[in-house]
C-alpha cells in the first residue's frame, strides 16, 4: 500500500489506482455528438446511472480532441454497447481508426446527432454539468429520450485492458 505524499508516493498511488481499476470490470459505452467539423465520438467505461427521476447519468472524459468536441456539444448520444460491438469499441478507443463508416451502422437523428442503430441501448442526452477533476472532466447529463432499449443481448465489459462479453 502506498501512503507517502511526496512525488514518488503520488506516482506510486497513481500506478496502484490504475491497477485497481484494471481489476474492476465496467460496462462499455460509446458517446457521439455532432461536432463543428462533423460527427465525433469515443469509447468510455465510466458511464453510471445518477438519478432515475429525472433520468440522469454521468461519465468522465479525458482531454483529447473528441472529448473537447463532446464537451462543446449541447446534446449527445450515449450508446451502451453489447457483446457484439468489440470492433466498434476498439475503433472509437483508437486515435485515427475508422469512425462513422457506413458499415458500422450509423444514422443521423432528426435532431442532428449521430446514432448507432445496432447498439444495445441508445440514449439522447443533454449536458447538465461539466466539472474538471484532475486530468479529466466529470459530466452529468439529463436523459432526454431513450431511442433503443435492451434487446436481451449480453453487455460488453472492459476488464484488465481488454473487452469481454459478459456471459453470466
Amino acid at each position: 500500500m502506498v501512503t507517502r505524499t511526496d512525488d514518488a508516493g503520488r506516482a506510486g498511488l497513481v500506478d496502484e489506482f490504475r491497477a485497481a481499476f484494471r481489476a474492476h470490470p465496467a460496462g462499455v459505452a460509446l458517446i457521439a455528438a455532432r461536432g463543428p467539423h462533423g460527427p465525433v465520438g469515443l469509447t468510455v467505461s465510466s458511464v453510471a446511472s445518477v438519478s432515475a427521476a429525472p433520468p440522469a447519468l454521468s461519465f468522465s472524459l479525458g482531454a483529447g480532441l473528441s472529448a473537447r468536441a463532446l464537451l462543446a456539444a449541447e446534446t449527445f448520444v450515449v450508446h451502451l454497447l453489447h457483446g457484439g460491438s468489440v470492433d466498434l469499441a476498439r475503433a472509437f478507443a483508437t486515435s485515427g481508426a475508422p469512425r462513422f463508416t457506413a458499415d458500422q451502422g450509423w444514422m443521423t437523428l432528426p435532431t442532428g446527432e449521430p446514432a448507432l442503430a445496432g447498439a444495445g441501448v441508445v440514449m439522447r442526452c443533454r449536458r447538465l454539468h461539466a466539472v474538471p477533476v484532475g486530468d479529466a472532466t466529470l459530466v452529468a447529463a439529463e436523459v432526454l429520450e431513450i431511442l433503443a432499449r435492451p434487446s436481451g443481448g449480453q453487455p460488453l465489459v472492459y476488464h484488465d485492458r481488454a473487452y469481454h462479453r459478459f456471459d453470466g
